[in-house]
């Protein structure tokens, strides 16, 4: 847990003037390094999920729209919530259904208005009048409402009446169970430059699920978190986007990478349009931006694995996209990101013991779908630390191959 985060729970409890005085330290530190410490914060309180988390940061920063792809249940619109906190943006967020109304998005008729011959909506606190918008179940979108959502989505606007007014949205978040096949919907599906999967964590994650859902559940029975404050204004996002020429600098070598990249991907029959190719360009400079570097490099190509247009281009994308990045990180390993684990080396060693344990004190009761669940988590444990690359890393590796290779003797003896 690093310092900040320590600070923040702090300030939690503490709450009153000192809160108040802190903030203003807060806002002194430089916008990138706040903008690390949103990430922090939010992998905090939601274990597994920081490669989401920074994916939406770096939607945000670029003033792109990302939609999630997965079960209910796993922290989508919690995940939402606390970040519109973090960066003190009006939030709207709505559960769509094939029989949702326009006026349940954008305002109800302004009856006033109307007996004088007007027709106009009351945006006031709906998603016309938002700035961080989380739509769930997206893809049932009737078409009363399709089209109003479109031009949100494209133009950020939206016509009120016979007036066509612009809306403060930085960053439209959709999710959905599936990937849209009526074809109706997939130019709502194309307006999300991001498309991620958000699924429930892996099983090695689930000791640390337990421990960060007993702490945020004693938060708000307590109502501690209600009193998590803003470390961004959103006028500072604003500012960002209106100086965001200075943050497209890419080197010679980026953009022949780049290149090749596309038409690789092209190459597999995965539909990448000029258009979104150019888009990309603003990701990458967001994806540099909140590390604090003048310039995209290589690493920042991790985007491209979330352009997919069905589950299964995933792996085909992974398999072009993670050479390159990998030959970056060898060459600065002091770089590596970590795809989204944080519960820690330790942790996963505490894990291979507890699997140890039981399976030495239970041997002939062990069942054959029990056991089947540690085989499947010890591989996934060995997948994970073989991504971390640190000498204790190697270390546990070894330790979790030892394993595996008595589980096997013991049982097919």
């Amino acid at each position: 847990m690093t310092h900040f985060i320590k600070l923040t729970i702090f300030f939690l409890k503490v709450g009153g003037d000192i809160m108040q005085n802190i903030q203003k330290d807060i806002y002194s530190t430089p916008l990138p390094v706040r903008l690390q410490r949103v990430g922090e914060i939010l992998s905090f309180y939601f274990v597994g999920k920081s490669e989401i988390i920074r994916l939406i940061l770096i939607s945000a920063v670029a003033g792109e729209h990302l939609v999630l792809i997965g079960p209910p249940g796993t922290a989508k619109s919690a995940i939402l919530r606390l970040f519109a906190k973090l960066i003190s943006a009006n939030y709207f967020e709505y559960l769509l259904t094939r029989f949702t109304e326009p006026n349940e998005l954008f305002g109800p008729v302004d009856i006033q208005a109307f007996r004088q011959g007007v027709y106009r909506r009351k945006t006031e606190g709906m998603l016309p009048n938002s700035e961080i918008v989380f739509l769930d179940e997206i893809f049932k979108a009737n078409s009363a409402i399709l089209n109003s959502l479109l031009t949100l989505l494209n133009e950020r606007s939206f016509n009120n009446g016979n007036q066509v007014i612009k809306t403060p949205i930085i960053s439209v978040f959709g999710a959905s169970n599936e990937v849209p096949d009526d074809e109706a919907l997939l130019a709502l599906f194309d307006r999300f430059l991001l498309r991620v999967k958000c699924d429930n964590l892996d099983s090695y994650y689930f000791n640390e699920l337990l421990l960060h859902g007993i702490r945020h559940e004693k938060l708000k029975i307590k109502g501690e978190d209600s009193e998590i404050s803003p470390i961004i204004s959103i006028d500072e996002i604003r500012q960002l986007h209106r100086n965001y020429d200075k943050l497209m600098n890419f080197s010679e070598d980026f953009i022949n990478q780049y290149k090749s990249l596309v038409f690789q991907i092209r190459s597999e029959g995965i539909s990448f349009s000029d258009r979104r190719v150019i888009k990309m360009l603003r990701l990458f400079c967001a994806s540099a931006y909140i590390d604090g570097r003048q310039s995209p490099n290589p690493s920042d190509f991790f985007i491209l694995k979330h352009i997919w247009n069905s589950i299964e281009q995933i792996p085909i994308l992974e398999g072009i996209v993670d050479p390159v990045i990998e030959e970056y990180y060898q060459a600065h390993p002091e770089e590596r990101r970590l795809r989204g684990i944080e519960v820690g080396v330790g942790a996963l060693i505490k894990e291979v013991n507890m699997i140890r344990e039981i399976i030495e004190r239970k041997r002939s009761r062990l069942g054959d779908v029990e056991l089947f669940s540690y085989l499947r988590n010890l591989n996934e444990i060995k997948r994970t630390l073989e991504q971390i690359q640190t000498e204790e890393a190697k270390s546990a590796l070894n330790q979790v191959e030892l394993l595996l290779d008595q589980i096997f003797n013991q049982f097919t003896q």
